[in-house]
């Protein structure tokens, strides 16, 4: 069978119940826009590959609406067809819309379509059916339609209403959720990488003193959590200062005081005796680890291990200026 036909050539066309109506007719103009609606709603679906339980609706609403076309080009009393949109189809309508209507978020305001393509494309439907109510009642006034079809059409723009909206609020809390995400990815990767220069920067002041002294030294930095954000050994720097230097600074942090100051507090008869043997022996009690403080907040601590007590405090104070 061809696509065309050339029955309607003349500007008329049949309805199911057999009857030959001008394109014109309103009965024509009612179902010809309840498939307008249908294709909006089918581009409104288009758009959901994300949200399968709105597509779903959509969907089965669709196959709702090919059987209530049918109901509108059937015209009088047709033996044994019973009206294919019932009270029953009217009532799902009813409880989807009260189960959407509990999920989206109230707004005490006209809405302007347009927020989300989706959302948009549902409102579209919703206004053309809409005017495919208006059409029903007008058909009304002169024959007969079942009562389930007008009443189908009204629940089905308030669904769409209320659909648009859960949809909506879906896109743009995913919308505000990536864009904090990001935000937030960004800060802490720009602060990472600030640190990071900075660190770099401590270092490189370091190992020149160290330079000076004729000192090999391991120099690490960590944050102020004390995380290791750098550490460099430098060249015949002994093997166990490796671990010496980033306790140093762990304990920096950990102690908001210097390596040096806390070696005061742990002597006999101090508060803090016997704090080197806690934290499996990680808390360095001597000169080398410093703090360093940014607007009055620890950010970060520089720790130092390769000669003497008074060399490893020199280096750590020298990379300290760098900050």
């Amino acid at each position: 069978m061809k696509v065309y036909t050339k029955t309607g050539d003349d500007g008329q066309t049949s309805l199911l119940s057999k009857q030959r109506v001008g394109k014109d007719h309103i009965r024509v103009h009612a179902y010809g826009t309840v498939d307008e609606a249908n294709a909006a709603m089918g581009l409104a679906r288009s758009y959901m590959s994300d949200k399968s339980w709105a597509s779903d609706i959509i969907y089965g609403l669709q196959r709702d609406l090919i059987q209530l076309n049918a109901d509108l080009a059937t015209e009088g009393a047709v033996e044994g067809n019973l009206p294919r949109i019932t009270d029953g189809h009217v009532k799902k309508l009813e409880e989807t819309i009260d189960l959407l209507d509990e999920r989206r978020i109230p707004q005490a305001y006209f809405i302007t379509p347009g927020a989300t393509t989706s959302s948009s494309a549902l409102d579209l439907a919703r206004t053309i059916v809409r005017r495919a109510e208006r059409f029903v009642v007008e058909i009304s006034r002169t024959a007969i339609v079942p009562k389930s079809v007008a009443l189908y059409l009204n629940r089905l723009s308030d669904l769409l209403f209320v659909l648009a909206r859960c949809v909506e609020q879906q896109d743009l809390i995913a919308a505000v959720t990536n864009g904090v995400v990001e935000e937030l990815r960004g800060n802490k990767q720009e602060r990472t990488e600030k640190i990071l220069d900075k660190a770099k920067k401590v270092i490189a002041a370091a190992e020149q003193k160290a330079l000076e002294l004729g000192v090999p030294m391991v120099i690490a930095v960590v944050d102020d959590g004390g995380n290791l954000i750098a550490q460099h050994r430098m060249d015949h720097a002994l093997l166990a200062s490796i671990s010496l230097a980033l306790d140093k600074a762990y304990t920096a942090v950990a102690l908001k005081t210097s390596t040096e100051q806390a070696a005061l507090a742990v002597k006999p008869g101090q508060e803090l005796y016997g704090l080197n043997t806690a934290n499996n022996g990680r808390f360095i009690v001597f000169g080398g680890g410093i703090p360093i403080f940014a607007d009055g907040k620890i950010a970060a601590a520089i720790g130092v291990s390769g000669g003497t007590v008074e060399e490893d405090s020199i280096v750590a104070k020298a990379g300290l200026a760098a900050w």
